[in-house]
């Protein structure tokens, strides 16, 4: 039995064989053995024809209730999809003209495009710097839209004052949680979330998640209704009525089969080790970096650094996975990471 933080960890860390030293996360997570071996074996069954779609049913459920354990938000409020921009556009499609949505400056496109394709029906978008965000929230704003941990840098955002703002003028905020997987959020008390699992979840490319809360959630309807969103998905194949169903599943996106199977073991991974202790090491191993190159920490599991292309092409040459997002290098820590890891970056970068 695992009963501490630490050896939950040890005990999650050797479900992971990378063959480098894979510092970039915030791209790609890795996949565990557990979900390895469910995605096997889903492949063998549909390379030999014994694949049948209900069988995926169960798998989904349990993801399902694995993702409303993990952000504390009730089963019936979480819908599935394919892609976090997917549900950002039903959010958006469902704000009336002239409603003005308020947005970090930067952010990354999923989160943003959506509200722009619908600038032509009267939406209105407007960037801020993301430490000013809170304070321009205001009476002619509707909507907050912005990632909790930024793509590019790492950088967090200020949710508590975010949710204090949109109370006192009467907007919603949506946070896109795709890259803050390692990070516990009062999730439960956001409008929306939007999340694709591929990253800190360590799913699969290709499952995406939605949250809101029971008031937002009533204002939504589906932008793309399909048979998975029937109050009966396998009886509602083929022409009407449309009988959606009750709470967020009618929100459904038809699920990629391969996306789902092995996502359930990942999520219960993460749930099994704990995201406070998942922060704490995550985090932790981002501030070692930065104290190691004389920066000030900034307690987020992604790092951007401004280097030298020169240096960034040493860092690969050293076996070290990493990614350049806005000029700058890009490292990013998760529960698979050491601090030996750190410390063979900040010998590279440093020597």
């Amino acid at each position: 039995m695992h009963n501490t933080g630490r050896d939950r960890l040890r005990s999650a860390q050797s479900q992971f064989s990378p063959e480098t030293t894979y510092l970039n996360t915030a791209t790609h997570g890795l996949t565990p053995r557990t979900a390895l071996l469910e995605l096997e074996r889903h492949l063998r069954s549909v390379g030999a024809g014994r694949f049948s779609p209900a069988e995926a049913d169960p798998g989904i459920a349990a993801a399902r209730g694995a993702y409303a354990r993990l952000t504390g938000v009730p089963v019936e409020r979480v819908a599935i999809g394919s892609h976090a921009s997917q549900f950002v556009g039903t959010i958006a499609a469902s704000l009336p003209p002239g409603s003005e949505v308020l947005t970090a400056a930067r952010e990354f496109s999923s989160v943003v495009h959506p509200f722009l394709a619908r600038e032509p029906h009267g939406v209105r978008v407007r960037e801020v710097p993301l430490d000013r965000l809170a304070d321009e929230v205001g009476p002619g704003t509707a909507l907050v839209a912005v990632s909790a941990v930024q793509s590019s840098d790492g950088a967090v955002a200020p949710v508590e004052d975010l949710l204090e703002a949109c109370a006192h003028h009467g907007a919603r905020l949506m946070l896109d949680t795709t890259q803050a997987g390692w990070l516990p959020l009062p999730l439960e008390r956001v409008d929306y979330t939007v999340c694709s699992t591929y990253k800190w979840l360590l799913g699969p490319r290709g499952s995406a998640f939605l949250t809101a809360t029971a008031e937002a959630l009533a204002g939504l309807g589906p932008l793309a209704a399909n048979w998975y969103a029937a109050a009966d998905p396998w009886n509602s194949l083929y022409g009407g009525p449309l009988e959606l169903a009750d709470g967020a599943r009618r929100l459904d996106l038809a699920p990629v089969w391969f996306s789902w199977v092995g996502l359930a073991p990942a999520l219960e991974l993460v749930e099994e080790v704990g995201l406070e202790t998942v922060r704490e090491h995550d985090a932790g191993l981002g501030d070692r970096l930065l104290t190691a190159l004389d920066l000030p920490p900034a307690g987020s599991a992604i790092v951007s650094l401004a280097v030298s292309e020169d240096l960034s092409r040493k860092v690969a040459e050293a076996g070290i996975a990493a990614s350049t997002r806005a000029g700058r290098l890009r490292v990013s820590f998760h529960l698979y990471n050491t601090e030996e890891e750190v410390d063979r970056l900040v010998k590279v970068l440093t020597s």
